[in-house]
């Protein structure tokens, strides 16, 4: 499909000039819309040099000014360094008419030649005769807001604390953005990917949303990302064959669609984009119609890793209750979660649910006491703490205290508002950027569930473990998760076959045991798709039915898969 794609601005604007000489009328308009943060000057320079446009029109200049935005929006970004509440704008709310009338003017006094229109909202400015969509995986909006290269649209914040901006990402740019995105995915005629420097990606909506539609009905994996942090261990590195860090990583984001990419391979070019597109506009097909009718077009299930062994502990926390975010902060659903413990140390522990009759008062009072600096909050006194060996599943319904300590691998298993963790301890430990990590008692008190204590706890999360089917070579095991959570796990131990059926729901697996294993289609419906150890890859509900079996060095060996997906 390498006709349907092409890599480099020269490659990109001679297409873009042959669509142009191929239209009736002497002037023509090419409109740019552009996600946030997509390096606009690098474009413009680009078209200017290589279609020597007669006028070109920055839409961002006929939005409101940073500050007007910033009023406007603030009761939902609020004072707080991590925490807003989830915006309901359209990126027309934001340009005034007057000044889009301008615009628009300036567009239509060009009568020969060409109008180049750019910018987030270039949209609203002009229709167009060809409308390219600009856009960026999220990650990388990351990298730009860490290197301080960009800040938030239209506000002069690029030495603002990355927190902050990427608060105003999540609640305020990112939710408008996508909805202008959804909007206009139907009319663009081009789909231009902006995430490498210099080296922009095209192809045309056909080729994208053949792309989409061919993820939409095979077993994929998403391009995995590894982030350092405070409490980073060794196992990520010499396990998954990184590159040296200053800091040990810490992350392993290999599951999490609100935050992965997509590769697309057309002939010689491939195509990064953000996997959230998937979920955008192939909904039904990846997730099926009742997951889709229960949470929209949003991947509900998350998978992603934390490496303690030789770092240190993660922080004390907890996530809030499903009505508390759902007031507090907007979202529907909350971080229900669980540690599957894909390796660890001996005398690895994992903190989790409270000590019997816990005053409540007396720990809140050592808590802050210990924010305060006073003194180190003894957190044995007051946590349970638990043997974390590998293949242990710690089940963490939201409000149940935990955290994971030192020389532990865990797998984490949840539901998807991710960045909702309430602090209670650090450990005194202090950020990458020098700065002490955030800490949100008046939050975690509000939903700490007092009443899980070491009784409840014990009976409730810890590996329980049900038998539930089994066959020649295998056997499958319900691991969790707890009543309370939305989300099922099923872990299968296999030497032969294992034939597993989708009835309905999206499948997130990771292989958990074993060197290789090999996913395929009992109809030949699509081509076998090999995966390897601590690999995460997402089944759509659109294959009805699917095998896997131990592959190349694992074959006739026993391995293990964990799998999780949607309750009916």
């Amino acid at each position: 499909m390498d006709s349907y794609a092409w890599q480099g601005y020269d490659s990109i604007a001679k297409e873009l000039q042959a669509r142009i000489d191929g239209l009736s009328h002497r002037a023509a308009v090419l409109v740019i819309e552009c996600y946030p943060t997509v390096r606009q000057e690098e474009i413009v320079q680009a078209i200017r040099s290589r279609l020597n446009p007669a006028k070109i029109v920055r839409s961002d200049e006929a939005a409101m000014t940073g500050e007007q935005i910033k009023a406007r929006v603030q009761r939902y970004l609020t004072d707080d360094r991590v925490f807003g509440h989830l915006s309901p704008y359209t990126i027309d709310e934001f340009y005034p008419q007057d000044r889009l009338e301008e615009l628009r003017g300036e567009v239509s006094s060009v009568t020969d030649g060409l109008v180049v229109v750019i910018g987030f909202g270039a949209s609203l400015v002009a229709e167009g005769d060809i409308l390219v969509y600009a856009d960026i995986a999220r990650w990388e909006i990351q990298q730009r807001y860490r290197s301080k290269e960009f800040g938030n649209w239209r506000m002069d914040n690029r030495e603002e604390d990355t927190l902050r901006k990427y608060k105003a990402g999540f609640f305020f740019e990112w939710r408008m953005a996508d909805r202008l995105k959804r909007k206009l995915f139907s009319r663009i005629d081009y789909y231009l990917d902006t995430n490498v420097k210099d080296d922009p990606k095209m192809v045309t909506r056909e080729a994208l949303t053949a792309g989409l539609r061919q993820t939409a009905s095979q077993p994929f994996r998403l391009v995995p990302y590894f982030d350092p942090g405070v409490w980073g261990g060794t196992w990520l590195e010499e396990h998954i064959d990184l590159p040296p860090k200053e800091k040990p990583y810490a992350w392993g984001f290999d599951g999490v669609p609100e935050e992965n990419s997509l590769y697309f391979q057309y002939g010689p070019v491939r195509v990064e984009l953000p996997s959230l597109n998937l979920v955008f506009f192939q909904p039904r097909e990846l997730l099926g119609d009742r997951v889709y009718a229960r949470f929209g077009a949003e991947f509900p299930i998350r998978f992603d890793f934390l490496d303690t062994i030789g770092g240190g502990n993660l922080s004390l926390q907890v996530h809030p209750t499903t009505d508390y975010i759902r007031q507090t902060f907007g979202m529907p659903y909350t971080q229900d979660e669980s540690y599957y413990i894909l390796d660890s140390k001996p005398g690895a522990l994992v903190y989790l649910g409270l000590k019997e009759d816990v005053n409540p008062e007396e720990m809140m009072r050592d808590l802050r006491r210990a924010q305060a600096g006073e003194l180190s909050f003894p957190a044995e006194r007051y946590v349970n703490t638990y043997p974390a060996n590998k293949h242990d599943h710690f089940l963490i319904p939201a409000g149940t205290i935990h955290c994971s300590a030192a020389d532990c691998m865990v797998l984490e298993i949840s539901a998807t508002p991710y960045i909702f963790t309430f602090k209670l301890w650090d450990w005194g430990q202090i950020g990458l950027d020098g700065k002490p990590r955030p800490v949100h008692l008046e939050h975690g008190e509000k939903v700490l569930q007092w009443d899980r204590t070491t009784s409840w706890v014990e009976e409730q999360l810890i590996n329980r473990v049900d038998q539930v089917g089994e066959g020649a070579g295998w056997s499958e095991e319900r691991t969790g998760m707890h009543e309370f959570q939305f989300i099922e796990t099923r872990r299968h131990w296999f030497s032969e076959p294992v034939l597993h059926e989708s009835n309905g729901s999206v499948h997130m697996l990771n292989l958990i045991e074993g060197e290789e294993a090999v996913v395929e289609s009992p109809n030949g419906d699509f081509e076998p798709f090999v995966v390897r150890f601590a690999e995460t890859f997402i089944i759509p509900a659109s294959i009805a039915s699917y095998t896997i079996r131990p592959s190349g060095p694992s074959e006739g060996k026993k391995i293990a898969t964990i799998k999780a997906y949607v309750r009916p």
